[in-house]
């Protein structure tokens, strides 16, 4: 396994990986990796000739007033899962070699950015997008790894490589959850013993939504589930929607399937969940 910095030296290995005609698969992640990053890996590393994880907390997707500089960043732990993994090259490029000065460009998916979480963080998409575009120019993934938890992400993503004709294909993996159902995140490790506690309510109530989905409208569902969430103690809701698995538009009654999508506040930390209902 090789770590790399430089944005134009990894352009330049994986361009000649693409020449040989090797098969090239991204997995992007901001680091503090965790068994759902080493499910993406472990895709990746099957269907690829060359896997090359990137590892870069990118500042263009963070408000002023959320966690940039907090965000765990354990390098050491994240190298040696990758090597573990059998990840060939590891991407860890700076700040200034991302996003210099004079860097004026950024992209944006107009309706999927605003929904959502895109409703409560301004400028997260326009950032995602943007650095997800600039990964893809410089590893020159064949196949690129996104998990299913950040939903929004993915379709946004899908989106946005239809769009502009990107050979890359995205490959969606699903939710890997703690034995007790709680999502993995990078950022649990803000949460308290308690608020860990609290924070396993969150899928066990969107389980328990997809079960009524099956025999109850929409509204009752929804109903329903936010009444739950509001009783999780010290929590509070962004935001809790149906909405149509395709394209996050609204959804009507004669839709057969739908995904419940949720970000809630469990005392400092922000957390988002999923789950794709069907009738």
């Amino acid at each position: 396994m090789k770590v790399i910095k430089n944005t134009l030296q990894m352009q330049k290995i994986a361009l000649k990986y693409i020449k040989d005609g090797d098969e090239v698969g991204l997995v992007p992640t901001m680091g503090a990796l965790h068994e759902g990053h080493i499910s993406l890996i472990a895709r990746s590393v099957k269907s690829n000739d060359i896997t090359i994880v990137s590892i870069f907390v990118n500042p263009m997707q963070f408000d002023p007033n959320e966690d940039y500089l907090k965000y765990p960043r354990p390098v050491r732990k994240d190298l040696e899962i990758c090597k573990k993994n059998y990840v060939d090259y590891v991407f860890m490029p700076s700040v200034n070699d991302m996003f210099p000065v004079e860097h004026k460009t950024f992209l944006e998916v107009k309706f999927l950015q605003d929904i959502l979480c895109g409703a409560f963080r301004a400028n997260h998409f326009k950032g995602v997008a943007t650095v997800v575009v600039k990964l893809f120019n410089i590893s020159c993934a064949d196949r690129a790894y996104f998990g299913m938890k950040d939903l929004q992400q993915l379709k946004i993503i899908e989106r946005m490589t239809k769009d502009l004709n990107f050979k890359t294909k995205i490959i969606p993996c699903q939710i890997v959850r703690e034995k007790n159902g709680l999502a993995l995140s990078s950022r649990n490790s803000y949460l308290s013993v308690e608020e860990r506690n609290l924070s396993v309510n969150i899928s066990k109530i969107l389980k328990e939504a997809a079960q009524d989905f099956k025999n109850k409208n929409l509204n009752a569902v929804m109903k329903n589930a936010v009444n739950k969430l509001k009783e999780i103690y010290g929590s509070k809701i962004d935001y809790a929607e149906i909405i149509n698995f395709n394209d996050l538009s609204p959804v009507d009654k004669h839709v057969k399937k739908v995904v419940f999508a949720v970000a809630v506040w469990i005392g400092k930390t922000r957390l988002i969940d999923n789950i794709v209902m069907t009738k």
